[in-house]
């Protein structure tokens, strides 16, 4: 028996490899379908907020704007936004801009924010944000410069220039936090909602 039961399958309104992965290892059956929304208009016309209440407008965002396209099923927007301090980091343009942003980072504690929301036919069913602390060593600029050659391309696909299933976890010395809040999914709240709603086997 198929641990999905819903009749639709859930639509995931990202183009995230890794979520996409996350879902599929699961046992979820569902689609994608990436949300096409300017991120920093919505968060313009919204206004100034914190990180973590950017993530959760911005995952609501996608849901909403999938979900206006995919009458009656379930679709499920995601956001991470990484934060030091007050500063915000985006994903990194070049190599440059990605060492910029690990010579800022590396000896701090900084905050991934990682948010969901499911909506179907416009009304939001279920939404949550959930934050992780990670702590980078201080390693030095030659690493820096040899981590960044071994990431290669990785290192630009990432907010924060890592990804801490790759070779991203040789930058840190301590992780706080849920592992899938990290990958960009908060993954046992939402089967947990998934379960006690009807939409996989429980």
């Amino acid at each position: 028996m198929p641990l999905w039961i819903a009749p639709q399958p859930l639509v995931l309104a990202s183009k995230s490899d890794i979520r996409g992965k996350i879902l599929a290892a699961a046992g979820l059956r569902f689609g994608i379908r990436p949300a096409q929304i300017d991120e920093r208009a919505v968060e313009a016309k919204a206004g100034v907020m914190d990180a973590a209440a950017a993530a959760a407008l911005l995952a609501r965002a996608k849901a909403d704007s999938v979900a206006a396209t995919q009458s009656g099923h379930l679709v499920l927007g995601c956001d991470q936004t990484l934060a030091l301090g007050s500063a915000r980091f985006s994903k990194p343009v070049d190599r440059a801009d990605a060492a910029q942003q690990l010579r800022a980072l590396r000896g701090q504690t900084h905050a991934l924010h990682s948010a969901l929301a499911l909506v179907r036919d416009g009304e939001v069913l279920f939404e949550l944000t959930d934050t992780a602390r990670l702590t980078m060593r201080n390693f030095s600029d030659r690493f820096l410069d040899d981590y960044l050659d071994m990431a290669g391309d990785t290192a630009l696909s990432s907010v924060g220039s890592y990804q801490l299933e790759g070779i991203g976890i040789h930058l840190f010395e301590r992780v706080e936090g849920d592992y899938f809040t990290i990958l960009g999914l908060p993954l046992l709240p939402l089967l947990a909602y998934l379960r006690t709603n009807g939409f996989v086997d429980g």
